[in-house]
């Protein structure tokens, strides 16, 4: 399910509030948010975005490959998340089942003090299996409950989940 113009427009500005970021996107997809999150970093930033789609990660390469701020990965996203050993993230993207899903409190470690969690695809969309819909409660109830996480959710756009690491 590729994410809308208006997560797009927002991952921009939340990336463009982050001079000299390290943003990560889990879940590549056919590169529509990537493209607005390319579009929010500045020239000292990077941002890592993961499939473990071959094909989406090519088209991601066609049309962003030189961009020297972008490493584009193909790997099973719960793989990277466990085996991840680098400097934490400004901004983490979550749009994918690992990392949202699964995986979660490993994500949320990768998360700098200050940077933004984000999820959307939070209010019940049709094409949901049987079932989903209490995952999606779940996990926004465990969200709401982290002390170390302040939340916003907006009934906006898919539904959109904003958090922020605090110290």
């Amino acid at each position: 399910m590729p994410s809308d113009i208006y997560i797009g427009t927002l991952l921009k500005s939340l990336i463009a509030s982050k001079p000299k970021a390290n943003i990560l996107e889990l879940g590549t997809g056919v590169s529509l948010s990537l493209a607005w999150m390319i579009e929010g970093l500045d020239e000292h930033s990077n941002l890592t975005s993961i499939d473990n789609d071959p094909k989406l990660i090519g088209i991601a390469k066609d049309f962003f490959g030189n961009d020297p701020r972008l490493n584009l990965i193909c790997i099973d996203g719960t793989e990277w998340i466990k085996n991840y050993s680098g400097d934490k993230f400004d901004l983490i993207f979550a749009d994918a089942w690992p990392g949202k899903y699964s995986e979660l409190e490993e994500t949320l470690e990768l998360l700098k003090v200050g940077g933004f969690y984000v999820i959307d695809d939070m209010t019940p969309q049709p094409n949901w299996p049987e079932g989903h819909n209490e995952k999606a409660e779940n996990l926004t109830a465990y969200l709401e409950s982290r002390e170390d996480l302040t939340m916003t959710k907006m009934n906006w756009s898919t539904g959109v989940i904003i958090c922020t690491k605090k110290a």
